[in-house]
């Protein structure tokens, strides 16, 4: 008889008796959960596409200053080294790159002791800490030096310390508050990456410069009289804010020293840059405009995702759990919200309201929460009866942590496919409103960028709709199709109907 393995065939596996089945013997330790989940979402081309793109908006979200800057990145002169793009990058710009660089090994090489959703748990934490006190610290320096303040205030917020006072001001309070954070028992993990978030927010917010826009043809006029030497650009040296009446509309591949304007630069390193997509209908370049809209998307996007699932959350386990009264009534509010129009509430506060991303983020957040809040009832109505739940009450455990500790984790799966498709309509929603105009003011916007394509020429100008809208079409597609597979890899039916 040939042996199986000079064949190439699997052997037969060796028969066991009833007592080693008991003792274990052959058993395959099952995956957990998620990691399970995971596996299967990885399989699938389309989320694999997804998480690719996603990961590219993500990496020029937080490195377009880096990437796309009218600034010199160093130069030489007389007076020693410069370094003007890190000089003018803003203290969300330091905070970004910090968080990226130190975050992303703390998640996946952090300390063994500590899983993975708990190291994430704390890098959320020390983002949502850090990102407070650059945002709070800005408004409370401009709030002191207003000219109805005291004297005495102003003189503080004027001073040369000035933003270095708001930011320890702001900084001791929110730093406190992220240390109650319970996101592990473990409290040198916990108190230590909050006191390093409040020092990394700390000088940023006190020492970090502006995003300035500057005419850097001063630069150049200073490089080619030779009072600058060994200048280094950066690999798009175009800032989104910065327009030149004399380039409106340039075609993709327009060289600078072809714009007549730029004739004088024929000659230098310079004016063989090109355009690489193009400019826009106010002459500024395309490609710096689609890097830098990368970060509005993301924390749109993420933000306002966060806000209406905290909220969602909250409500549908109460709804779910108490159940009778209380459910009947929060769930009239429920409907209520459900009956609001998002958009049409967007374009009028849009009149009424300061058009900044914070307005938006808030709106969007608060009034798409509703989706989350239905998920999570649904789950908690189901798990209220089972055994852990009346063990959980039966030791007297408090209801904050029977519903977040025990119950949540259980049920909180289909509300992480809603958010992905809920991250999905927060960009459309937002490219909607840059379409019409209503978009944050002073930011590049992919939405912005598409409405520029006819607005101001009156001819129809390729580029500016094929790019910005190939950008906003494939976010939203990534996010969908990502969303599929894990609705797909979680839903037990789904699994089973695919086997």
């Amino acid at each position: 008889m040939p042996d199986p393995s000079a064949t190439g065939s699997r052997a037969a596996p060796a028969a066991i008796s009833g007592i080693e089945v008991m003792r274990g013997v052959g058993a395959v330790r099952a995956k957990p959960f998620w990691a399970d989940a995971w596996e299967r979402v990885i399989r699938r081309p389309g989320a694999v596409f997804g998480l690719c793109w996603i990961g590219l908006v993500a990496f020029f979200a937080v490195f377009a200053p880096l990437v796309a800057n009218a600034h010199p990145v160093t130069y030489v002169d007389d007076a020693g080294r410069h370094w003007p793009l890190l000089a003018h990058l803003t203290p969300s710009d330091w905070m970004l790159l910090v968080g990226a660089v130190l975050g992303v090994p703390w998640v996946f090489l952090g300390p063994r002791s500590l899983r993975r959703s708990q190291r994430l748990g704390i890098l959320v934490t020390c983002a949502l800490q850090g990102g407070a006190i650059v945002l709070l610290a800005g408004f409370l320096a401009d709030w002191a030096e207003d000219a109805d303040r005291a004297a005495w205030l102003r003189g503080i917020a004027r001073g040369p310390n000035g933003a270095a006072w708001a930011a320890a001001a702001v900084a001791v309070p929110v730093t406190l508050l992220a240390a109650l954070v319970p996101t592990v028992d473990a409290r040198r993990y916990r108190f230590g990456a909050v006191a390093l978030a409040a020092a990394a927010a700390f000088l940023a917010a006190a020492f970090a410069g502006g995003a300035e826009l500057v005419n850097f043809e001063r630069y150049l006029d200073d490089e080619r009289s030779g009072r600058i030497r060994e200048v280094t650009w950066a690999p798009v040296p175009w800032s989104p804010q910065y327009t030149r009446s004399d380039m409106v509309a340039k075609a993709p591949g327009t060289r600078v020293a072809d714009i007549p304007s730029m004739a004088e630069y024929r000659d230098t390193p310079f004016g063989e840059r090109r355009l690489l997509l193009g400019s826009d209908a106010l002459g500024g370049d395309v490609l710096s405009q689609l890097l830098w809209a990368c970060r509005l998307s993301i924390s749109i996007g993420f933000v306002s995702t966060g806000i209406s699932v905290l909220i969602g959350v909250t409500l549908g386990a109460v709804m779910g759990y108490f159940g009778g009264k209380v459910d009947f009534f929060l769930f009239r509010l429920v409907e209520i919200f459900m009956a609001v129009p998002v958009l049409f509430l967007l374009i009028v506060a849009a009149g009424v309201l300061p058009r900044n991303t914070y307005v938006m983020m808030a709106i969007i957040g608060c009034f798409s929460w509703t989706g989350a809040a239905r998920f999570t009832r649904a789950e908690f109505l189901k798990l209220r009866g089972q055994d852990f739940v009346q063990a959980a009450r039966a030791t007297g455990l408090p209801v904050s942590k029977i519903l977040f500790r025990h119950m949540l984790p259980n049920g909180v799966t289909p509300v992480l496919v809603d958010a992905s498709f809920a991250i999905a309509a927060a960009i459309s929603v937002e490219a909607t409103l840059s379409y019409l105009g209503l978009g944050p003011d002073g930011q590049a916007s992919w939405g912005k960028l598409l409405s520029s394509a006819t607005a101001a020429t009156g001819t129809f100008v390729w580029w500016l709709a094929v790019f910005p809208g190939a950008a906003i079409f494939l976010s939203v597609l990534s996010y969908n199709l990502l969303g599929e597979a894990m609705r797909d890899a979680i839903d037990p039916k789904l699994r089973k109907a695919a086997h």
